[in-house]
């Protein structure tokens, strides 16, 4: 999803995904150690007590009344509506692979992608709205929200990386039916797949390149990497990127 923040770092390979999985939040982030440090402190505290810190200002039934009226979209955080602002066209296309792709392998199965447009209520009375997701549950047209959510994608855009890598990781943990968390990087070909056997159960990281099939055993299904990033324009490697993922202008010689 898209807000406002800081560029991502381009991880081009399987060592500098490996890297990504294992170095400390300081090193994720684009602010500093003390930073991350409150990060984990945060993560830390139990969400009954992060809730108690706070006051919501409408409740999900109010969010859903007046995000009908708005001609933005937006997120609920489970306190406030949070803006969703444009993204680039490379996120789009990845949104439109991420559907092509899987829409094609369940043809037939009973599972059916959603989003981005799709609400997945959260913890409390967040509700996020993910690039895709996937539900083996039947939906009633007319809902808000989707039910059964098994698999769930978010591609990163320059700016979201936080909320896609920490909030959204936990957020996502606390819904009992979601059994795998696949975030695409947007400025090189990269997945970082957070999986788990049931509910109760922690996360496991793994990272794909290009060269990885991505296996989702919950659906029965397979896709290639690649598949992702078909007519994605992406920056050569080692080129130096700007705020929005892309290689500068080079100005013409002399």
């Amino acid at each position: 999803m898209w807000e406002s923040g800081a560029t991502r770092p381009t991880l081009t390979n399987r060592a500098q995904l490996a890297s990504l999985l294992n170095i400390s939040l300081g090193d994720v982030l684009p602010e500093a150690e003390d930073v991350a440090q409150q990060l984990s402190d945060d993560l830390q505290k139990p969400t009954s007590m992060n809730i108690a810190l706070r006051r919501p200002q409408m409740t999900r039934a109010q969010f859903f009344a007046w995000a009908q009226a708005q001609d933005v979209r937006y997120e609920f955080d489970g306190f406030q509506p949070v803006a969703m602002t444009g993204g680039t066209l490379r996120h789009s296309t990845m949104t439109s692979n991420i559907h092509r792709a899987l829409y094609a392998r369940l043809q037939g199965s009973g599972c059916r992608p959603y989003g981005p447009d799709a609400g997945l209520a959260t913890i409390g009375d967040a509700v996020r709205y993910p690039d895709a997701l996937v539900s083996c549950t039947k939906v009633p047209d007319t809902a808000y929200t989707i039910e059964g959510a098994v698999v769930v994608f978010e591609v990163l855009s320059p700016t979201s990386g936080r909320t896609d890598r920490i909030v959204k990781l936990r957020e996502y943990r606390a819904v009992p039916s979601i059994r795998r968390y696949v975030i695409l990087e947007h400025a090189g070909i990269g997945l970082t797949v957070f999986a788990r056997a049931d509910a109760g159960a922690d996360w496991t990281a793994t990272a794909l390149t290009a060269e990885d099939t991505l296996a989702l055993p919950e659906l029965g299904i397979e896709i290639p990497v690649v598949a992702f990033y078909e007519n994605v324009d992406l920056p050569e490697a080692g080129a130096e990127t700007g705020s929005d993922g892309t290689a500068p202008l080079t100005p013409p010689p002399g």
